[in-house]
């Protein structure tokens, strides 16, 4: 397979001033012609990521504009919160957070509870009289 050297000429590519500068110093031994069509590639190189960041960018406004149009129809057309069953719900959560209130509370008697007995019961042996203490 051999690759043809004629270049195919499609439409003249402006090359901007830094691609020139790249170019002329980089390949400044070069012939006017390999310059000539290093700045065109470059140009085209250039051109192709423009467009196809470009593309991305569209087809990625276009996703987000349609998930926000389905999302908007979706909370107009469909009830997300039931108020009822939100408001039951909230009810249940409160009603089991005070049963949790009241465990906490009575475990925390129980526990002061036994540490004054503990307290009652040491401080009785250490005041306490031995057999051999007058």
């Amino acid at each position: 397979m051999t690759i043809d050297p004629t270049p195919i000429q499609d439409a003249p590519i402006t090359v901007s001033s830094q691609t020139n500068s790249l170019v002329d110093q980089e390949l400044a031994n070069e012939t006017d012609e390999v310059k000539r069509e290093t700045k065109a590639l470059i140009e085209a190189i250039k051109k192709r990521a423009q467009s196809e960041v470009q593309g991305a960018g569209d087809f990625t406004r276009d996703a987000y504009l349609n998930a926000v149009k389905q999302a908007r129809d979706a909370i107009e057309h469909n009830k997300i919160f039931d108020p009822e069953h939100l408001e039951r719900s909230l009810d249940l959560i409160q009603k089991e957070a005070e049963k949790n209130l009241q465990a906490i509370i009575k475990e925390t008697n129980e526990l002061g509870d036994r540490l004054n007995e503990a307290a009652k019961a040491a401080w009785t042996v250490l005041t306490s009289k031995r057999d051999g203490d007058e």
